[in-house]
């Protein structure tokens, strides 16, 4: 969102800013409003609207016939001062407003990376169904020394063994009497919950 000062708000500044700093002095005619507008490239009305400004404010006087006379330097000081106060505020205001825009399009963009993930996790997902979990037996392990059949691993977990990592050694498919030893690696297909099954069959007094 752009925010600006009105026009006519900024030639009354500027020309309240002349009088304070002396340019015109208190008693002075200044320009009429054809002048104005093509000395500040606006239209008539504009130009009014400036002077009008400058009129409520004191700082000059507008007579029929005699065009705009300067009445009070301090009051265009004031003037000025307000001015700026405000000007600031505006500028905070749009800086504000700037950043709150930054922080929806880096929100809009975050979300959009976030969704995309999401996506390609679910593809992963897809293609790869048996993307294996893993678990090390260690001296804390239920079943050490029984067999995988003895256990009733799958019956328990519903996790079906494909590897058994041993030292250097990979043991495909180990089948139903592989037993289970400490260090071991186990490497597992199953569905998302079966690998908080496998650790509470293993480990059903700990957490880990």
């Amino acid at each position: 969102m752009k925010i600006e000062i009105p026009k006519y708000q900024q030639i009354a500044a500027d020309i309240a800013a002349k009088i304070a700093c002396g340019e015109y002095a208190e008693g002075e005619k200044i320009y009429v409003r054809s002048a104005l507008a093509s000395q500040y490239g606006v239209s008539s009305e504009t130009a009014r609207r400036a002077i009008c400004v400058l009129s409520d404010m004191k700082i000059v006087e507008t007579t029929k016939g005699s065009g705009v006379v300067i009445k009070s330097r301090r009051l265009a000081s004031d003037f000025i001062s307000k001015f700026d106060s405000v000007s600031q505020m505006s500028d905070l205001k749009k800086r504000i407003t700037n950043s709150l825009d930054e922080q929806i399009k880096h929100s809009i963009e975050f979300k959009a990376m976030v969704e995309d993930l999401m996506y390609k996790t679910e593809r992963f997902r897809t293609v790869n169904p048996f993307s294996p979990f893993e678990t090390e037996i260690t001296q804390e392990a239920s079943h050490i020394g029984h067999n995988l059949s003895e256990s009733n691993f799958w019956h328990n977990t519903s996790a079906t063994i494909i590897a058994i990592g041993r030292g250097e050694e990979i043991i495909i498919s180990p089948g139903p009497y592989a037993i289970l030893s400490v260090g071991d690696i186990l490497y597992y297909v199953g569905d998302e919950n079966c690998h908080e099954r496998v650790r509470n069959f293993l480990y059903p007094e700990t957490d880990i």
